[in-house]
């Protein structure tokens, strides 16, 4: 009888390479279609580079101090600049900004957190209605609503107007940020004894915040770019803001100020549109900046 050995038992194993073959069809294919999407994607940045690169060339030769002190010069005079209108832009942004936001967030909290019955629908209908409204529309029912209400052109109506404009955005982007709050944040809100409105404004919508600010920059800057409803709604002045004739007086921005001088024979006021512009594109950069950085600090 013998005793079985005891030894050291071995295994071959196959190594198998996870390096693609570059010439099998899914590798090919996977090229074909990235250096189709890259090819896309330049001749989209070209045009883009080529049109910034103009605006920048054209716009930075026409800046000086004065333009952000002065108002706008009549034609043949040289110097004057456009600070009304960077005013105007900005009361008439922040008037939009106080009527959009508390109304956009709390419509988004209701179609995320209570979203129940007829009225989320309604809401939610009503957003993508307003989404694909063209912003001459827009400025027409502002016209109706407000400026043949007072029997004037003022701040109030065109950020009345831009308002409306960034409703549906805001709504967009704060309902698609709740919804990323993860559940289990909820969950444990509730499981240490907060009811469900303290979770909502105590939990979620903190952790939310950041990219509710990224959908606010978002509105702002498109806004503060357009055109159309603020020639139906604030028309045009070349005086500063009257802060205690809003509700009643023209106002200026940069967006009219751009079309009605880029479309006039006079050197002076071309380039101040020019100026105009560049400054509108500052103003777009530093809310993608600012959305960029908000995006990045969120907590969940």
């Amino acid at each position: 009888m013998t005793t079985p050995s005891i030894g050291k038992k071995t295994a071959d194993f196959e190594v198998v390479s996870l390096k693609r073959n570059p010439t099998s069809p899914r590798t090919l294919f996977g090229l074909i279609m990235s250096g189709i999407a890259g090819l896309f994607t330049l001749l989209a940045i070209i045009p883009l580079f080529i049109i910034l690169t103009y605006l920048l060339t054209r716009g930075i030769s026409s800046l000086s101090a004065s333009v952000f002190t002065e108002l706008p010069p009549p034609p043949m005079v040289d110097g004057g600049g456009f600070g009304n209108a960077i005013l105007g832009t900005v009361i008439m942004v922040g008037i939009g900004g106080l009527l959009s936001v508390p109304l956009g967030i709390m419509a988004a909290i209701y179609l995320s957190e209570f979203n129940e019955g007829k009225p989320s629908e309604w809401i939610s209908f009503a957003t993508n209605v307003l989404s694909g409204v063209p912003s001459i529309i827009v400025g027409v029912f502002a016209y109706g609503a407000i400026v043949l209400t007072t029997k004037s052109y003022s701040a109030w109506a065109g950020g009345f107007a831009l308002a409306i404009l960034m409703l549906p955005i805001i709504v967009r982007t704060t309902d698609e940020s709740l919804r990323l709050v993860p559940q289990d944040v909820r969950q444990a809100s509730v499981g240490i004894g907060a009811n469900r409105y303290q979770t909502v404004l105590q939990v979620v919508l903190p952790a939310a915040l950041p990219a509710i600010i990224t959908g606010i920059t978002l509105a702002v800057a498109r806004a503060a770019g357009e055109t159309a409803p603020l020639l139906f709604t604030a028309l045009f002045t070349q005086f500063w803001p009257n802060w205690n004739n809003l509700l009643v007086e023209p106002t200026a921005s940069l967006s009219v100020l751009v079309y009605n001088f880029a479309i006039v024979p006079f050197q002076n006021q071309q380039e101040l549109a020019w100026a105009a512009a560049f400054i509108l594109v500052l103003l777009v950069l530093l809310t993608s900046i600012i959305s960029r950085w908000a995006t990045a600090q969120r907590t969940y």
